[in-house]
């Protein structure tokens, strides 16, 4: 009976139009009502205990550091390095896209900022090749949702606060999934590029080339200083997202100089008003969270997944099923708000590592990111480009195929997550 009024509150209010914060503190209100012991004051303090959290700071700082980037030319540099390197291969455009992407992820960790970012830059330049509008941006959104599984991953980060996983772990074993997705699309644009008659760029020289790189050298450089400050312990993913903004500031200020005064007080209001949201919705989860655990329904979970605790790979795909699924219609930070409190108990019982879960789980939300109908970075690709939705749909099938057999990789072979962690990390 509580897993069935938890749902039909939940997906009810959400129906009905409720946003996702106030559907999930109303989920929590009516348990408590359904248990008999509704309190005001145990509701506000939830509210406050969800925000009071020191890991959850990374997420407005990851947050400021993309805007920043994007606002102060280090993405441009990136798209600019990308160009110059493989720009003149055939279908070159295709992938520029692909490397900008996870060049771009490892800066950022916002799927939404980078597909915005690329979409602006490349998707015009891919359509005066010759490249369809449809297809081009499909390809921008499928390969901007990298930036939620490469580190500085904000999704990492929501997954590590709710389930108590360490989000150091969880942005060492996001690196080598993060490059199968690229090259997964790599794969899948050279199998359609090579159908296109469309004549390459030409080569760049390589005096130009030399002086892209060196140009974009600082941006390159804190993706560097991210990854080793955490592997050696110089801070934490909190303080790594200090760095990031304050090194993206310096970098836009003092040495690119693009970012000027009224654009940055722009960007830090932008970047405020994303981060309320977030905090806003993981401070709800935690009503709802808190009492999800009183009434047991881990418990319950657990036992309606008992026929597949013995396989864990059979497990896991159930499990990926259903993310895809609630995927279509819901965004990828309720999902996790959500569904994580309540499937990890389920998670630990079959004895899968919680750090490989969170990889699994954060690929699929992000496949669901542009899964029709909802596809909020499909809707920030057509935002930007001002092209049709159901044209970026046909367009993006072809690649969300791909990551979904990188998907299925990953459940079949745990090792292709867990055997790089742990060369990264011992």
């Amino acid at each position: 009976m509580t897993l069935v009024i938890f749902i039909c509150v939940l997906f009810g209010g959400l129906a009905i139009g409720l946003p996702v914060a106030y559907s999930l503190i109303l989920t929590g209100v009516a348990l408590m009502y359904q248990l008999d012991f509704f309190d005001a004051q145990i509701v506000a303090q939830n509210l406050l205990n969800g925000a009071d959290s020191f890991p959850l700071m990374a997420v407005p700082f990851f947050m400021l550091a993309g805007a920043i980037m994007n606002a102060g030319g280090l993405s441009q540099r990136i798209v600019d390095l990308a160009l110059a390197l493989v720009g003149h291969i055939k279908g070159g455009l295709g992938y520029v896209t692909i490397l900008a992407a996870c060049i771009l992820a490892s800066l950022s960790g916002s799927a939404a900022a980078d597909a915005a970012a690329l979409s602006a830059l490349l998707v015009p330049m891919m359509m005066k090749a010759g490249h369809s509008k449809g297809r081009s941006g499909g390809l921008v959104a499928s390969s901007g949702i990298i930036a939620l599984v490469i580190p500085p991953s904000i999704g990492l980060v929501i997954i590590g606060v709710t389930g108590n996983i360490s989000i150091t772990r969880l942005f060492m074993a996001g690196i080598f999934p993060g490059i199968l997705m690229g090259l997964s699309l790599c794969v899948t644009w050279w199998l359609l590029s090579r159908k296109e008659n469309i004549q390459p760029l030409p080569r760049i020289e390589r005096s130009v080339v030399l002086k892209t790189v060196l140009e974009s050298f600082w941006a390159l450089m804190l993706p560097v200083i991210i990854i080793v400050g955490l592997r050696f312990g110089v801070f934490t993913p909190t303080e790594a997202g200090v760095v990031a903004a304050v090194y993206a500031l310096l970098v836009a200020t003092c040495i690119y100089r693009e970012l000027r005064l009224p654009e940055l007080y722009l960007v830090f209001l932008d970047s405020a008003k994303m981060s309320a949201m977030v905090m806003f919705l993981v401070a709800a989860a935690l009503v709802s969270g808190w009492m999800i655990t009183i009434a047991g329904l881990p418990q319950q979970v657990t036992a309606i997944v008992e026929p597949f605790k013995d396989s864990p790979i059979l497990l896991m795909l159930v499990i990926a099923g259903l993310v895809l699924v609630i995927g279509t219609a819901m965004d990828m930070i309720p999902i996790i708000l959500i569904l994580i409190p309540v499937l990890l108990p389920s998670i630990v019982a079959a004895g899968i590592d919680p750090v490989y879960f969170g990889i699994v789980f954060m690929l699929a939300c992000s496949i669901g990111l542009i899964t029709p109908p909802v596809g909020a970075v499909l809707n920030v690709v057509a935002g930007v480009t001002r092209a049709r939705m159901v044209d970026l749909i046909v367009g993006v099938w072809p690649f969300l195929i791909a990551q979904c057999v990188t998907l299925i990789l990953l459940i079949l072979f745990p090792q292709l997550v867990l055997t790089p962690l742990k060369w990264i990390m011992d």
